[in-house]
């Protein structure tokens, strides 16, 4: 029997960069806003689609404080970074998390890059070593895009000793996986899952939501709804919101921060601009991504300039 515990919504949202690629604070409130009106908590500083790799850590700093300053409490705000390569490199942000006073502190699982894979043992000492340097609610990464997920004996053995672990984001294709979590963290942790593919059967199997980056940034009100329709067990509208989602996720054939950052530039959003590597779609690639914007037909895209 799976513990029932509060549902929410995050964001993975996009680092704003102005057109000569600095900071864009009046992009950070516009987004901020959208997202805290809509019930929807802010993550950020993620690589994708957040760019964390290109920021210096007194730009992640600073785009921390500012994201924490405009949500004003209103929702949560999760700082999140990249894949580090060791422990002391996420440290690092981990301090630049405490600082400012965010809300909880993701913890990526270690890359050691070339398709080097950590051992047990070293992911263990890994994950030990940032937990007994985070005094924030922690929330750990269990990402497939690294090429493992933590295997469920040492995740069990780190919810056993650290309980200031508030969450586990469980990304994986293998749904067996994802039940197996949620049985784990019963009663500890919140379980989330990675965009919308996989929500409905979190929610259904005990997970408490899901964290996004394209649609909950587009369409925060419609990705709310999904979980609140649930909640209140309206079924017809959970699924109308669903649809009305998945439809928008069909834009993510182009992965990466190129992929939200068209897509909020095409609907009138500030902040859109890239920083190399990553570089524009080119005029086809946007007009197809228009067309699936528009096929969507959006509540939220209404006064926009899309």
């Amino acid at each position: 029997m799976v513990t029932k515990r509060p549902l929410s919504v995050f964001c993975c949202t996009i680092t704003p960069f102005d057109e000569d690629r600095n900071l864009d604070e009046a992009a950070i409130a516009v987004i901020v806003d959208r997202l805290a009106s809509a019930n929807v908590g802010v993550a950020v500083g993620t690589e994708s689609p957040g760019e964390g790799h290109s920021l210096s850590l007194e730009e992640t700093e600073r785009f921390y404080g500012l994201v924490k300053e405009r949500a004003a409490g209103r929702v949560p705000v999760i700082g999140m970074g990249c894949e580090p390569r060791s422990a002391s490199q996420y440290i690092e942000l981990i301090r630049i998390g405490e600082s400012v006073g965010m809300d909880a502190m993701q913890l990526y699982s270690v890359d050691y890059g070339h398709g080097n894979l950590p051992v047990e043992k070293e992911l263990e000492t890994y994950f030990r070593t940032l937990l007994e340097h985070t005094s924030i609610p922690a929330r750990l990464s269990s990402h497939f895009s690294v090429g493992y997920n933590i295997p469920l004996p040492l995740m069990g053995r780190l919810l056993d000793d650290y309980p200031h672990i508030d969450a586990i984001h469980a990304i994986s294709p293998n749904l067996k996986y994802l039940r197996a979590v949620i049985e784990l963290a019963d009663g500890r942790a919140d379980v989330l899952v990675g965009g919308p593919d996989q929500v409905l059967p979190a929610l259904s199997l005990g997970g408490q939501g899901f964290l996004d980056s394209t649609c909950a940034l587009l369409m925060p009100k419609t990705s709310r709804a999904i979980i609140d329709s649930y909640e209140r067990g309206d079924l017809a509208a959970m699924h109308a919101a669903y649809e009305k989602v998945f439809a928008v996720s069909m834009i993510n054939r182009w992965i990466g921060p190129r992929t939200v950052k068209e897509a909020v530039s095409i609907v009138g959003l500030p902040g859109g601009h890239l920083r190399l590597p990553y570089l524009a779609l080119d005029d086809d690639e946007r007009q197809l991504m228009a067309s699936i914007l528009k096929a969507a037909e959006i509540p939220e895209h209404e006064g926009l300039s899309f």
